[in-house]
């Protein structure tokens, strides 16, 4: 069965929080302005999911940042992955978003292939250098 592609309500939130985070799903995400989450499913059986947001910028242009894309090792070069960014891509530029960024593993090969087939570019910036910040409250 062909996997289908739809943007993730709560229940499907739920179900690919589980497989794919290892955690539940909770209502802040789903309800933030500017979050977008799709889901590859068959049946009630979660494929793959692609989750990020819509972000409006300063001189009110706005963007998307893929977080995150993954599918289920065993349905992997099915085409699942590409599907999932397409999505994401359609309903942020429907939205008015104009660019997109991610980032991803130097080593990751599967991700950048799909990416450049895509029509990603590297940032032209030169290198990056990621840093995070543990916020407590």
């Amino acid at each position: 069965m062909d996997p289908r592609i739809t943007m993730a309500d709560p229940y499907w939130l739920k179900l690919a929080v589980s497989k794919f985070m290892d955690a539940g799903a909770g209502e802040v995400y789903s309800e933030a302005p500017g979050t977008l989450t799709f889901v590859a499913s068959a049946g009630t059986t979660i494929y793959g999911w692609a989750w990020g947001y819509h972000l409006v910028r300063p001189d009110d242009s706005s963007m998307l940042y893929l977080h995150q894309i993954e599918v289920d090792e065993s349905h992997r070069r099915k085409g699942i992955g590409r599907e999932l960014l397409r999505a994401f891509m359609a309903t942020g530029a429907a939205a008015g978003a104009t660019k997109m960024f991610l980032t991803t593993g130097a080593d990751n090969f599967a991700a950048r292939s799909l990416y450049e087939a895509m029509g990603g570019g590297l940032a032209s910036q030169g290198p990056t250098v990621n840093y995070w910040f543990r916020l407590s409250g």
